[in-house]
């Protein structure tokens, strides 16, 4: 039998909300060892991949443009390029997705509307077929807190759409994947961002386009599903690990 070495990621964190969630257990499960990089306590920090089998962007209030006020925006993109170089496994959720995107040369602007709340989001022919978001049955109620969005990098493929956000989801590759969607949320992750200060303020910004309390009732409804498709999804992402480390192992033969 193959002897496969551990698996280590990287995982980028900006604030200290936007955790793994759901895809906390699967990785651990998976016997995946974790660094967490927090760029909120060290902004300063310049990680390195060696001795890595991937990388995980998480989400954050910010927007990638902002690289004065918080310029380990900069090292990200440049981290996510060396990643993409290395042929890692790579994924970005929300702000994560935004930031794979900037490395892979798209645009990331604005979005025509802010999605915070619980919304529609299909699978495109592409998407039907891929190995993670094929587990999305045509469209489905999918978590989202996001006010920008991408361009699809060139070379890469569209996996998901919404009405308001054609962008919803990229493949670059085989192994590198951008999520505008947040599938790691729970029901306790989903209460405690709408408390945020920031979050609050940002609703409240929208001049009751978007009610907190509509989110709260609309969640009991479709957290089961969305746990289901994070065990679905995260969890063919997370093979991608186990089978970059099988493919060193031969490769060093």
């Amino acid at each position: 039998m193959l002897r496969v070495p551990m698996s280590r990621i990287i995982v980028c964190q900006h604030v200290a909300y936007e955790i793994l969630g759901t895809l906390n257990p699967l990785l651990k499960e998976a016997g995946l060892r974790l660094r967490y990089v927090n760029f909120e306590r060290d902004p300063g920090a310049r990680p390195t991949l060696d001795g890595y089998d991937g990388l995980v962007v998480l989400g954050g209030p910010m927007n990638v443009d902002q690289t004065e006020e918080f310029p380990f925006l900069a090292t990200e993109v440049e981290l996510v390029g060396e990643a993409v170089a290395r042929d890692m496994p790579v994924l970005g959720i929300c702000l994560g997705a935004q930031v794979i995107a900037r490395a892979l040369g798209a645009e990331v602007r604005v979005n025509p509307k802010k999605e915070i709340g619980w919304y529609p989001v299909s699978v495109t022919d592409e998407g039907r077929s891929d190995p993670l978001l094929g587990h999305l049955d045509g469209t489905e109620q999918i978590f989202q807190w996001h006010g920008d969005t991408f361009d699809i990098p060139e070379g890469a493929m569209r996996l998901a759409s919404s009405p308001h956000c054609a962008n919803q989801a990229f493949r670059y590759g085989d192994k590198v994947y951008g999520l505008q969607f947040h599938l790691e949320v729970d029901e306790a992750m989903i209460a405690r961002w709408l408390e945020v200060p920031h979050h609050v303020k940002e609703i409240a910004s929208t001049g009751g386009l978007i009610d907190p309390q509509v989110i709260r009732e609309s969640t009991p409804a479709n957290i089961a599903r969305l746990k289901e498709l994070s065990g679905l999804c995260f969890g063919a992402f997370v093979d991608l690990f186990g089978q970059r480390a099988k493919d060193q192992v031969l490769g060093s033969r």
